[in-house]
């Protein structure tokens, strides 16, 4: 039983290694200029859309001084808090996951210009 839960335990570490190098920061930015006309993350500054700077960690809906939709404040005030994987699907879909969004983007198709979305928005997140 203790070898299962071992090979378990290196299968889960490996992936996340590998996802974790899958990220690419430089390329990120480059996916990030679709969310320039609305976002900025390396600066405090509000646009049309809220700042994504210190996104990654933040319950949904609460920058200050930025006008949310109902819905994202809602979702915010059920306990969404943005991270690696909540950002993935929103990215994905957003208006399936929150319905009621006021964000107009349809999503990112690709999983690996997500990844590397995020890995972009991280550099600008607390640690």
């Amino acid at each position: 039983m203790r070898s299962i839960a071992f090979l378990l335990a290196i299968s889960a570490t490996s992936l996340l290694v590998s996802h974790a190098q899958a990220q690419d920061a430089a390329a990120g930015e480059k996916v990030f200029t679709k969310c320039k006309a609305c976002h900025v993350a390396d600066q405090d500054q509000n646009r049309v859309g809220p700042s994504l700077m210190n996104v990654i960690g933040r319950t949904a809906g609460t920058h200050p001084n930025y006008q949310y939709s109902a819905a994202m404040k809602e979702a915010g005030q059920k306990g969404l808090v943005w991270s690696n994987e909540t950002l993935s699907q929103y990215l994905k879909d957003p208006k399936a996951m929150v319905k009621g969004t006021k964000m107009a983007f349809a999503g990112l198709k690709d999983d690996k210009d997500i990844a590397d979305v995020i890995a972009y928005l991280d550099q600008f997140s607390k640690k």
